[in-house]
């Protein structure tokens, strides 16, 4: 089964997430992930993922404006009926990443995906919205980052089947 991870990063730290999401993912049989940034997005894959995650650095309390463009532009791209999911890196806590995920849920719900996160319903740790990792405990966030995907892959599993490769 396919799944992507789309997302931008100017310092390399919301890249270094999405590898870690990826890692997550594969853990998982059967599981191939995609990883693009913004300006290398392979479309015959992401067109047969059922899951795409976004992720996005955190500026002035919102997603930064290259996600936003990429959506704005997307209207022949097909997403709906995928799970999607979001995660952000911020440098602190009041940074607005809470917003800037939201952000992006407006516009997976507007592309009629699946929103998924895995919330408290999964326990610990608890990741409510999309995961985050902030400059204070940026290496700290990773097992938490795995953990996110794994659950994405679960969720597509279960969802999807794990014939649909």
């Amino acid at each position: 089964m396919k799944l992507s991870i789309i997302y931008f990063s100017k310092s390399g730290k919301t890249k270094e997430m999405a590898q870690v999401i990826a890692g997550g993912m594969k853990s998982l049989s059967d599981i191939e992930v995609g990883i693009f940034d913004l300006e290398h997005i392979d479309y015959e894959f992401l067109s047969e993922s059922k899951a795409v995650v976004f992720g996005t650095p955190t500026y002035y309390a919102n997603t930064c404006w290259q996600i936003k463009k990429w959506f704005d532009e997307s209207k022949n791209i097909k997403l709906d009926g995928k799970i999607g999911a979001v995660f952000a890196t911020a440098d602190f806590a009041q940074g607005g990443a809470d917003t800037a995920i939201l952000t992006i849920i407006n516009h997976l719900m507007v592309k009629g995906m699946l929103v998924y996160s895995g919330g408290s319903a999964m326990g610990l740790p608890y990741i409510h919205l999309g995961a985050v990792a902030l400059k204070e405990n940026f290496e700290q966030s990773k097992p938490m980052f795995e953990i996110f995907g794994q659950r994405i892959a679960k969720k597509a599993i279960e969802l999807f089947g794990s014939e649909n490769k």
